[in-house]
């Protein structure tokens, strides 16, 4: 058994120059891995853990927040928000009442990178301290949008208050603030940063303002901008390149558009639920994408062929047509996006079902089955080592085989509330709770 370590380490600065490496093949640069879908093909990865067992190490991380850990080179970033007054424990399992007003104390959004090989904080970086304009969900906090990285370059984006290009060395390169965007029902922000040929795109759909911009990722200068009239929304857009082209997909309150990359609208598609937070993603040559609000009956999934263009929403009792290869009116999950294995599209659903779809027709494997009796579920599935691994609110991530029917092979515990998708690089799982980020490796 590997040691563990646990660290309390506050303002420290390594006492060495990191130097720029580009992104290798071992990196986590952005949500969902390198391609956006949670799909690890590197061999060797862990299975089997708990809070001590194949820990290589263990690092508390103050304050709150459910971004996404990245991996760049030998270190792990992510981000938090710390509260100098009292903070609300979060609930596993609350869709309602989760409603809350402005904080009046002092908040202070910062960034942290730890060494990736012992866990130890090499540096942190406040970049902005104040008093929150806007309020978010108990389940939601104020640094929810996980960061994107170049390989020499990080990009991290608090929604209702800016934009932060850091340095390897943590170093503000530049920063660029946003309007305080004021979310349905005070929920809060969550939409992350998408990086792509030298430009950062930032989607900020609102209850006052909604648009999509595009930035230049050396300058943080502003490339273009085009208004939008969706509502709030959470789903952090997709680069979808395909041999036809390179688009920017938008999911947003019933409604996907597709823009290319000046900017100008390729196609759209009504018909999503009233509050969409899953990532669109791609596998064989399809775009897959979907919403299920849990207070919607319509929750439906979409697989999208290349080449759309215009309006090319259904008609009424149609389930394809020239550009949808399926569809499937009440299928998609509320917060986890799907994941693909085997031709095998593959669902978590936050209320603790699974369910299995045919990925190139959307034909039924299997119907809802239950994970575990009262497990909840936020983060989003992965898979390697032909496993499809589900990590739930209660810090129990659920290994499940693949295939034509349902089994739990197992249940590795973490025992802390969890809602971040988890990042894997280096031949480990970097897997944040509440309060602490881990360091997971394969057994010797």
């Amino acid at each position: 058994m590997l040691s563990v370590h646990l660290r309390r380490t506050g303002w420290l600065v390594a006492a060495w120059a990191l130097f720029v490496l580009p992104l290798s093949a071992n990196d986590w640069p952005q949500f969902r891995g390198p391609t956006s879908d949670g799909i690890v093909e590197a061999e060797g990865l862990p299975e089997h853990w708990s809070r001590t067992e194949n820990v290589a190490w263990v690092t508390e991380i103050p304050g709150a927040g459910w971004s996404s850990p990245i991996v760049s080179g030998d270190l792990v970033v992510l981000t938090s928000v710390t509260s100098e007054g009292t903070v609300e424990t979060p609930q596993g399992g609350l869709y309602g009442g989760g409603e809350r007003g402005v904080p009046t104390d002092m908040h202070h959004w910062t960034v942290y990178a730890l060494d990736a090989n012992s866990g130890a904080i090499q540096w942190e970086r406040n970049v902005r301290s104040g008093i929150p304009v806007t309020s978010h969900h108990l389940k939601n906090t104020f640094a929810s949008e996980t960061p994107v990285t170049d390989g020499e370059r990080f990009y991290v984006y608090f929604g209702n208050v800016g934009l932060y290009c850091l340095d390897l060395n943590g170093d503000v390169l530049w920063s660029r603030e946003v309007e305080s965007a004021q979310m349905v029902n005070g929920w809060g922000t969550g939409a992350s940063p998408v990086l792509h040929d030298g430009r950062v795109y930032l989607v900020h759909d609102s209850e006052d303002q909604s648009y999509l911009m595009a930035l230049s990722a050396e300058t943080g200068a502003e490339v273009w901008r085009v208004e939008r009239d969706e509502g709030s929304n959470w789903s952090t857009p997709y680069i979808w390149e395909h041999d036809g082209r390179t688009e920017l997909v938008t999911t947003g309150a019933g409604r996907v558009r597709s823009y290319s990359l000046d900017g100008s609208m390729l196609w759209d598609l009504e018909g999503l639920s009233s509050i969409t937070i899953p990532m669109p993603f791609s596998h064989g040559g399809l775009l897959y994408l979907g919403s299920g609000y849990v207070g919607d009956q319509h929750r439906p999934i979409y697989a999208i062929r290349p080449g759309a263009s215009g309006d090319i929403s259904l008609a009424d009792g149609e389930t394809s047509n020239e550009f949808i290869a399926w569809s499937h009116p009440q299928a998609a999950p509320y917060h986890p996006s799907p994941v693909i294995h085997d031709g095998i599209y593959y669902t978590v659903h936050d209320r603790g079902f699974f369910t299995a779809h045919d990925a190139t027709t959307g034909a039924e494997v299997y119907d809802r089955v239950r994970i575990a009796v009262g497990a909840a579920f936020t983060a989003s599935p992965w898979v390697y080592g032909d496993k499809i691994f589900a990590l739930s609110e209660g810090g129990d991530t659920y290994v499940i085989k693949p295939g034509t029917e349902f089994e739990v092979l197992g249940v590795n515990s973490l025992e802390e509330f969890t809602m971040a998708t988890p990042a894997i690089a280096h031949g480990s799982l970097f897997i944040r709770t509440a309060s602490k980020l881990y360091r997971i490796v394969a057994g010797s």
